[in-house]
């Protein structure tokens, strides 16, 4: 607790017990004294929020919480009921105090995002290091990391074996161990031993750059319930102040009693009718919510993403890397008239370029070296192939479109998985069938998400037909459409959001996915550690290739609207009844304190209970 707060709290309680306890004394000037006691009690306690009041009223913003309070404490003090004045400003600064508590808890998870920001690199040059800023350090220069040292930047490990933490990027909790040609990001931890690393990205496009600015985002953007909680305290504070002074007057005209009476309750009335449980604690369920997600290894770019997943319907999956593992392996080469180590040198040339992950099956499978100045007038044509002139010769590597349109005879192969033919100068070479396997929990994902409300489930791929249909019915997803090219995808997209049937979730993982992404309700980039585009369009990050993450997005995602729902119907509830009673007179300030600074500690605890429970809760 701060301790500005507690030795402030401390002096003003002394000053205000002395006064209290002076009424058992007989002394001379003794309510003089009892004044100045407690006005000096009132001044410790109140000066900042009077300090704020004033400081709006120069703003424009006038009816603030800071501005009831100050109205309802000095009028209690001109009826002279000081010891209420200062008890409803001495509880209204604890139920602040624990504001500022529970919103820095909340940030605790996103804070140790923050520090995943390295604050060295150790440059590896003529056999020296020498320690710079990770700013300075260029694409293809080697740094080492110690144990115990951050990674500074994205790249591939050259030297040395270690054991890496990346729980605070990716949310996996178990260490993974890294050796010469594995990818290794920023922001992981070595644990165990030295290793160089050979740079792949500047600092600005790393992996620890972009969650921070995933971060920063996410602080910025409102739901639209947050957005309705900021208007509503605007309306609400004037018209509250209003129906106050016509509480004070408009009785006492008529009656013609103790006006005392009526100024008492009016003031009672703006105590409880400050909007401080709203304006707090629904901001800070959703900022809840988003430092439990990242606690996860899930980056939700905003609280307006918070909602929408909570109310999505459809989720559109694309297969390959998504639902699949977009590890593509050769499972069979057939060829004709041509060996099989000329057939898949010719392939592998075809491809060199390329970074389709069929493409890089084939290089993976091609031990030899290249000879670029062999490849000529290479041309890749979307969603069926390449056409290149390779060893001299008019080469076709790709799909059966891509023979049929270059009306190549060949005979087409009806097996799960992706075929891919090979035509040498117009005559038909034969072919590879490669396999994509799927995810072992995509199964386990798609089940959970239905048993939490997602209504449809659908697969969009450019994959063949026999290959899409094999693999959504492995992973349980009841609809498909096959062969689409990337614009395609995105019409089926559109297809299904015109249902309006509810909200959709787009989930991709690259490049070609990055429409669909962002035009989805929400799009969710899986193992956006890898891709930029995916990042830049998406509204959810998985930083891991996990499906079951988007389970567990949902559920959080829900339990945030649940808390902050419940918060904004207890707040009325609480606050309408005692506003009644201080109208006919049964209410006291005491009472009101509670409408008001009890009913806001009460939904911040609430709020804080999202970080505390577990995503099956």
């Amino acid at each position: 607790m701060n301790k500005r707060y507690i030795i402030r709290s401390a002096i003003c309680l002394i000053f205000a017990i002395s006064s209290l306890i002076l009424v058992y004394f007989e002394i001379p000037y003794k309510e003089i004294i009892r004044l100045i006691l407690f006005g000096i009690s009132y001044i410790i306690i109140a000066f900042d929020i009077i300090l704020k009041a004033i400081k709006n009223i120069f703003k424009g913003e006038i009816f603030d919480e800071n501005f009831l309070m100050c109205v309802a404490t000095i009028g209690a003090i001109c009826i002279n009921e000081f010891p209420e004045a200062i008890a409803v400003m001495f509880l209204y600064q604890m139920g602040e105090e624990f504001q500022r508590i529970a919103v820095g808890n909340s940030r605790n998870s996103i804070k140790e995002l923050i520090k995943l920001k390295p604050e060295y690199a150790n440059i590896y040059k003529n056999k020296k290091t020498k320690r710079v800023d990770p700013s300075e350090v260029e694409i293809g220069e080697r740094i080492i990391v110690q144990p115990g040292e951050k990674v500074p930047l994205d790249g591939i490990v050259v030297r040395g074996k270690a054991m890496i933490d990346t729980k605070m990027i990716t949310g996996e909790a178990v260490p993974i161990n890294v050796s010469e040609n594995d990818i290794i990001y920023s922001g992981s931890i070595d644990l165990n031993s030295v290793i160089e690393i050979e740079v792949t990205k500047k600092f600005e496009d790393s992996t620890v750059s972009k969650i921070l600015e995933l971060v920063e985002e996410a602080t910025s953007k409102k739901a639209h319930t947050e957005r309705f909680i900021t208007k509503f305290a605007k309306f609400y504070t004037p018209i509250v102040c209003l129906l106050a002074v016509c509480l004070a007057f408009i009785p006492w005209l008529i009656l013609k009693n103790d006006i005392t009476v009526w100024i008492y309750r009016s003031l009672t009335f703006l105590v409880i009718s400050c909007p401080c449980a709203l304006v707090i604690s629904v901001p800070l369920g959703f900022f809840s919510g988003i430092g439990k997600a990242s606690k996860n290894g899930i980056l939700i770019k905003g609280s307006n993403y918070i909602e929408t997943l909570s109310k999505s319907k459809y989720i559109v999956f694309d297969k390959t890397g998504t639902i699949t593992k977009g590890v593509f392996e050769i499972q069979k080469i057939e060829v004709r008239d041509i060996s099989k180590q000329e057939f898949i040198r010719i392939a592998a040339h075809c491809e060199k370029f390329s970074n389709h992950p069929i493409a890089i099956s084939i290089k993976n499978m091609y031990n030899g070296k290249y000879d670029e100045n062999k490849i000529e007038e290479l041309e890749e044509i979307t969603g069926k192939g390449i056409h290149a002139r390779v060893f001299f010769s008019d080469t076709l590597i790709g799909n059966a479109d891509l023979m049929k349109e270059n009306n190549i005879k060949f005979k087409q192969i009806n097996e799960v998985g992706t075929i891919v033919y090979l035509a040498i100068n117009g005559e038909y070479k034969g072919y590879i069938l490669i396999s994509d396997q799927i995810k072992p929990d995509a199964k386990d994902a798609i089940k959970n998400l239905k048993k939490i409300g997602i209504k449809h489930t659908f697969m969009a791929t450019g994959d063949e037909e026999s290959i899409a249909k094999y693999m959504a019915k492995e992973a349980g997803i009841k609809d498909f459409k096959a062969k689409l090219l990337p614009d395609e995808k995105l019409i089926e997209l559109e297809k299904i959001i015109d249902k309006g049937k509810g909200k959709v979730i787009f989930v991709g993982d690259g490049v070609n996915d990055s429409p669909c992404l962002a035009r989805a309700d929400v799009g969710i980039a899986m193992g956006g550690i890898g891709s930029d585009a995916a990042i830049e369009a998406a509204d959810v990050v998985i930083m891991t290739d996990e499906l079951t993450k988007i389970v567990d997005a949902v559920k959080i995602s829900k339990q945030t609207m649940k808390t902050v729902k419940q918060n904004i119907l207890f707040a009325l509830f609480v606050k309408i009844i005692v506003l009644c009673l201080s109208t006919i007179g049964y209410s006291n300030m005491w009472l009101a304190v509670f409408a008001d600074v009890g009913v806001t500690v009460i939904a911040i605890i609430n709020s804080m209970k999202i970080l505390k429970k577990k995503k099956g809760d």
